[in-house]
């Protein structure tokens, strides 16, 4: 019971929600960059939202299904079809053994998820499956996919899963402009009051020079109100870093543990999944929320997730 990885696209790894608890130890998370696709389309599945799933990037591999098996796609569009014929993102499909996936084009996003039924049979390392790339562990061999990889499961699937789809309420609205919302950091006081407006008022755009550690942006040079050095601290994902050039950094899944530059801002959760499918030269903008409303807006999507896992499992019977 297997996929085989018959082409592997420019950058294909296995991913889940990330390793936590290892940050002490210098250990970063990792784990797939659009967290609410994941999440969602294993729900879809009957899965646990956390099982591991193949990270996509464009061009894309080729996939071939070595037994039957229930399958959903999350995140961006590719173009998917499975064996010729086009199938959608978000929805439920099914492949014999013998099925080819392939996708023919990018049409949005920059990251698409491929999760199926029962998960990949791998062992996890620090409690996850996921590649952590730069260190060289988990996934497989700690290393993006190749051709001729073959990826166990963990279970056969004796028959097609009924054909659901998930409502549009529940996902993503994706761009390539987004207006992202954010909540300050604990340097932000130390912005000027121009640059504080700037931050706010005008829009910067994802530089070349970006990856799954994070993306730089470049536009309005945001300014310190002196210059100082500032003592390492803990950074996330979604911290914003100003960098010494006045241009700012978003960091992504792979994050280092800790960070010597100033915080000014947090992309809240809700918004990572907007900036996880932004790609070079794309723009982004951001709105400030306070706390209480970043917190309000992760209990609402984790409420609804909730109600939705529900719905699956009461379509197969309660």
């Amino acid at each position: 019971m297997s996929i085989l990885i018959n082409k592997s696209g420019i950058l294909t790894t296995i991913q889940d929600l990330g390793r936590n608890g290892f940050r002490k130890y210098g250990i970063n998370p990792n784990g797939a960059m659009d967290r609410a696709a994941v999440c969602l389309i294993n729900i879809l599945l009957g899965n646990d939202e956390a099982e591991a799933v193949l990270e996509i990037h464009f061009p894309a591999p080729e996939i071939v299904f070595e037994t039957v098996a229930n399958f959903a796609l999350g995140g961006g569009n590719f173009a998917a079809d499975l064996d010729g014929v086009a199938i959608d993102n978000w929805r439920t499909n099914f492949a014999d053994s013998g099925s080819v996936l392939t996708f023919r084009n990018k049409i949005s996003g920059n990251r698409a998820y491929l999760s199926i039924k029962g998960g990949f049979n791998l062992p996890e390392i620090f409690g996850s499956l996921s590649t952590n790339l730069t260190a060289g562990f988990g996934g497989i061999e700690g290393r993006k996919l190749q051709n001729g990889d073959r990826i166990e499961l963990k279970s056969k699937v004796q028959s097609p899963k009924p054909k659901v789809q998930i409502a549009n309420s529940l996902l993503p609205f994706y761009s390539r402009f987004p207006t992202v919302r954010v909540v300050v950091g604990a340097e932000f006081d130390d912005l000027t009051a121009l640059s504080e407006q700037n931050f706010l008022k005008t829009d910067f755009v994802i530089t070349q020079n970006s990856d799954r550690m994070g993306f730089r942006l470049i536009g309005e040079p945001l300014h310190l109100l002196d210059s100082k050095e500032f003592v390492s601290s803990a950074v996330n994902f979604g911290t914003i870093q100003l960098l010494p050039d006045g241009q700012m950094i978003i960091l992504m899944a792979d994050h280092q543990t800790s960070g010597g530059y100033p915080r000014i801002a947090s992309v809240i959760p809700n918004d990572l999944p907007l900036v996880a499918q932004l790609s070079a030269n794309d723009k982004i903008a951001f709105h400030l929320v306070s706390i209480d409303e970043a917190e309000d807006l992760a209990f609402e999507f984790e409420r609804d997730l909730r109600f939705f896992n529900v719905g699956v499992k009461c379509r197969k019977g309660c």
